[in-house]
């Protein structure tokens, strides 16, 4: 006889079904696990046998073999060690192979039988409840199952309390679904004294999803304002909040069991590696461009990033997702961000300052930019000067208007966009960076006057059809801040404003 237990593997974000098979058979005592293993899964045995042992059992003198099935997918993770438990606690009669039938399976275990949190529990209970069944999970899990929606959660502190459960002795609590605190650690804008172009340009990002670059000397405020991006940008919506929640879930960031309902906020240092940046690695975890899902991806110190990760960033920005490619495997990950980068002029971070001049100019600074690749430039909607704040300004007093005065633009700006595109026939899509082709055309509409204004300066700044379509998108962005129907002259000149640089050119 054979037990069955239901449980999962990860493939990126992907979920796929594992049959975990548990026999018991004559012959010398061994305990073998088949179907591809990691060493994790491989080392699972002496933690279910220690396990077992510590709830008064001992496993019988037998050759027992688990088998993952099916046998040709690689499986990874700790997550195994409950579904191998259960399948053999079952095989030995501590209770009725049938009662694992209507569940899935995960969780780590200690040697003392406390069932451990593990990653993935979010997308593995979506996975359940699609498949019309159940989960057993750790307790320490249970409040992200229960976001999966209507299914039969089990979440377990250990092997006894699960045990006596499953056979009708004691009763689990049920797990509470709670929500991440969007207002907690958010920095206002109020703290900013001076750079109010800076902050016009970073409201105009956050109304319609805009990339932008900020660059300047040192100590002017880059990072500041970046860091404040989150408090002007409007909570998840139901699905995005899922989206995300997964994402995290599986990269085992999801604190507490709670949906995350804020826009992740990622800023990665210059010297993070290509596979921490787009995701990969040995075990295919999602990077920080994934991680960053909805969200923004703050790159402090552009140029000092490696080529590799910046030239890495180009179809994601584009696409959306990001396809990650190994002899071992292929997996997609989701990867809509919000790029905002930060930069100063050059090395020593003072060109053309009057007062600290940078002694190698202008070599410093051609050498310095053209670390950044054209075709990064060229994704990037918003290029936005930041001066130095004067030491006089920063004593007056702090500005009148702060985040929630921004915050409540932004959503108004993005409210027009959204019912524009579910009129459309595009409920999918919220914001105009994410319009492109035909929509983009029936979007932004242009006057004579805009159209002339407009193609005569694409052909003078030399922009690509890449970089003529940005400026459409931030001009229609513009324009719904103003919430003016039709794109206006003012608003094509001030989307060209902000498109000044190309890559080697001098700031």
């Amino acid at each position: 006889m054979v037990s069955r237990v239901k449980t999962v593997a990860f493939q990126g974000v992907d979920v796929l079904d594992i049959d975990v098979q548990v026999q018991l058979s004559s012959g010398l005592p061994a305990f073998n696990i088949v179907g591809l293993p990691d060493k994790a899964v491989a080392e699972s045995r002496e933690r279910v046998r220690s396990a077992i042992n510590a709830i008064g059992l001992s496993l019988p003198a037998k050759r027992i073999t688990i088998n993952l099935a099916p046998a040709d997918v690689l499986k990874e993770g700790s997550h195994f060690d409950l579904p191998i438990a259960l399948g053999l606690l079952a095989e030995m009669g501590v209770f009725p192979k049938e009662e694992l039938d209507r569940y899935a399976a995960l969780g780590e275990l200690a040697l003392d039988g406390k069932i451990t949190k593990v990653s993935g529990v979010l997308p593995a209970a979506i996975n359940a409840s699609s498949n019309n069944l159940g989960i057993i999970c750790p307790d320490a899990c249970g409040n992200e199952a229960s976001w999966a929606g209507d299914l039969d959660i089990l979440p377990a502190d250990n092997l006894i309390s699960l045990i006596n459960h499953i056979k009708g002795t004691q009763l689990l609590a049920e797990p509470s679904q709670l929500v991440e605190d969007i207002e907690s650690n958010l920095l206002d804008f109020k703290d900013v004294k001076g750079q109010e172009t800076a902050k016009r340009a970073l409201e105009v990002a956050a109304a319609g999803g805009h990339n932008i670059l900020m660059y300047g000397p040192p100590g002017s405020g880059k990072s500041m304002l970046a860091t404040r991006m989150p408090s002007i940008l409007p909570s998840l919506e139901p699905k995005q909040a899922l989206d995300v929640s997964m994402i995290h879930s599986i990269a085992g960031n999801l604190e507490g069991g709670k949906l995350l309902k804020k826009r992740p906020f990622r800023a990665p240092h210059h010297s993070a590696s290509l596979p921490s940046i787009v995701g990969g690695g040995n075990k295919a975890k999602p990077g920080e461009i994934s991680l960053a899902h909805h969200g923004v991806l703050f790159l402090d110190e552009l140029p000092e990033f490696s080529r590799q990760s910046l030239e890495a960033l180009r179809q994601p920005i584009e696409t959306g997702t990001v396809l990650i490619s190994r002899a071992n495997y292929h997996v997609n990950f989701p990867a809509d961000f919000q790029l905002i980068a930060a930069m100063n002029p050059c090395r020593c971070g003072y060109l053309d300052d009057p007062e600290m001049a940078c002694s190698k100019a202008p070599k410093c600074a051609t050498d310095y930019q053209s670390k950044i690749s054209g075709p990064i430039f060229d994704r990037i909607d918003i290029h936005i000067d930041v001066p130095s704040v004067k030491v006089s300004d920063l004593a007056l007093p702090p500005p009148s208007e702060g985040s929630s005065e921004i915050l409540q633009r932004v959503k108004i700006a993005r409210d027009i966009q959204r019912q524009r595109f579910e009129k459309l026939g595009h409920p999918n899509i919220l914001t105009n960076s994410h319009a492109n082709g035909e929509l983009l055309e029936k979007i932004a509409p242009l006057d004579d006057k805009g159209r002339e204004l407009l193609i005569g300066a694409a052909e003078r700044m030399k922009l690509s059809a890449r970089g003529y379509h940005r400026v459409l998108k931030l001009s229609r962005t513009l324009a719904d801040l103003n919430a003016s129907e039709n794109i206006k002259q003012e608003h094509i000149a001030e989307a060209l404003a902000y498109r000044k640089i190309r890559a080697g050119s001098k700031f």
